[in-house]
């Protein structure tokens, strides 16, 4: 499995070509990007594993990162990309990868939602000038990401399910 994991370039593509029939995209959308840590701490040999902070554990655990960015009509919540967090393998950061999915999204996929939520650990003022640049709307949270009238996305969970106004994100 690990060799098959290095030799393919793996992408987030398939999930988008999967989203975006679904999705119902408009200026009153939102994106919504938050990380979260698929907990691996009984692998012992595993690439990608590395020890870092996860929100739900409230504390370091060996496990896989991931940056999720949701788009939401504020009924429906649908995953359009995702970046592995793993800059041994690529040098980027989670905050390069929020802009570089926020780039895709808006001129490749051509999402129309203004307004982007997510959690303060995005707060980084490289992020906040290029949402700026971008001529969209922010809002920012403690610890918890929430469109207004909808479920809230919880920024310590990470696996989630679309079930129309409900989506929880758990990383154990």
């Amino acid at each position: 499995m690990n060799d098959y994991l290095r030799r393919e370039k793996h992408t987030a593509r398939p999930i988008w070509e999967l989203a975006e029939p679904l999705i119902n995209d408009r200026p009153g959308s939102y994106l919504i990007a938050d990380d979260s840590v698929q907990d691996k701490r009984h692998s012992r040999v595993m690439e990608r594993v590395k020890r870092q902070y996860s929100g739900n554990a409230h504390g370091l655990v060996k496990g896989i990162g991931i940056v999720n960015l949701v788009h939401s009509d504020g009924t429906d919540h649908d995953l359009i990309d995702f970046r592995v967090y793993a800059p041994e393998m690529d040098g980027l950061t989670k905050n390069e990868h929020f802009r570089d999915m926020l780039r895709e999204a808006y001129r490749k996929k051509g999402i129309q939602a203004q307004t982007i939520l997510f959690d303060t650990g995005y707060a980084a003022s490289d992020n906040l000038k290029f949402i700026h640049r971008l001529g969209k709307t922010l809002k920012k949270t403690g610890g918890s990401v929430s469109a207004p009238g909808t479920a809230t996305f919880a920024s310590t969970k990470s696996s989630g399910r679309r079930n129309g106004s409900n989506m929880e994100w758990k990383s154990s």
